[in-house]
């Protein structure tokens, strides 16, 4: 019997969309200014060029249903096991290379991109590729200064102030070191290391670029964010 040929694709995007968010429901396909949230990610990653499939990893029908309608393939729906509170992303990952694999399907490098990401570009998603392919890396992410220097971070002590780091309480700003966050958007990565391998490198965006949707205080802000962006 003649072996099977491998086929080879290159680049994958997955956008990981369970359907039990707790904080705020149905968060990944709730109203985002006229569209669902997680048609932003879909639409960046296919405008961007950069994929040869773009995939959502969901328990949901309803969110299959919605990522269908704006581009997406939803070849196989995520397992129980992925879909709970404790699974990682770098679990959801694995999960889909592995449903590859069993159609024979191989992927050179991935994207993770999250469902709740409307910040999300073209530019910054090709900037952090580039950035992938130019150097020996695992994965690349894009990440924003801190606005305020983490060194002056201050704990609540009984209503009482007190610095993390005291030894600093007369530094001046401009001599601190710039810290840095994860923007939550997406993660670049090479297929064989995924998110396991721990060579990871960020690449740097503007913090009007960034806004954390985990409250609806978090949603609302993000969308005057948004349409500040839009009108500027």
């Amino acid at each position: 019997m003649p072996q099977a040929t491998k086929e080879h694709t290159k680049n994958l995007a997955i956008i990981p969309a369970r359907g039990g968010s707790k904080r705020i429901p149905r968060k990944n396909i709730k109203p985002f200014l006229g569209k669902p949230i997680i048609a932003y990610s879909i639409e960046a990653a296919i405008n961007s060029g950069l994929f040869d499939e773009v995939m959502v990893s969901t328990d949901d029908e309803e969110i299959a249903r919605v990522a269908k309608k704006y581009g997406a393939n939803v070849p196989f729906m995520r397992s129980a096991e992925t879909a709970n509170d404790y699974a990682t992303l770098a679990d959801v990952v694995d999960e889909v290379k592995a449903q590859y694999v069993k159609s024979n399907i191989y992927f050179d490098n991935i994207c993770l991109i999250l469902s709740t990401a409307p910040f999300i570009t073209v530019v910054n998603l090709n900037k952090a590729y580039q950035y992938m392919i130019d150097n020996e890396v695992d994965s690349v992410r894009p990440v924003a200064e801190f606005v305020y220097p983490i060194q002056r971070a201050l704990r609540m002590n009984s209503g009482k102030v007190e610095m993390f780091y005291p030894e600093h309480q007369k530094t001046r700003s401009q001599d601190l070191e710039p810290a840095y966050h994860d923007a939550g958007q997406f993660y670049w990565m090479k297929a064989d290391k995924a998110l396991r391998g721990t060579n990871k490198h960020g690449v740097v965006i503007s913090q009007l670029e960034v806004q954390d949707i985990d409250t609806e205080d978090d949603w609302k802000m993000a969308e005057v964010k948004y349409k500040s962006l839009l009108e500027s």
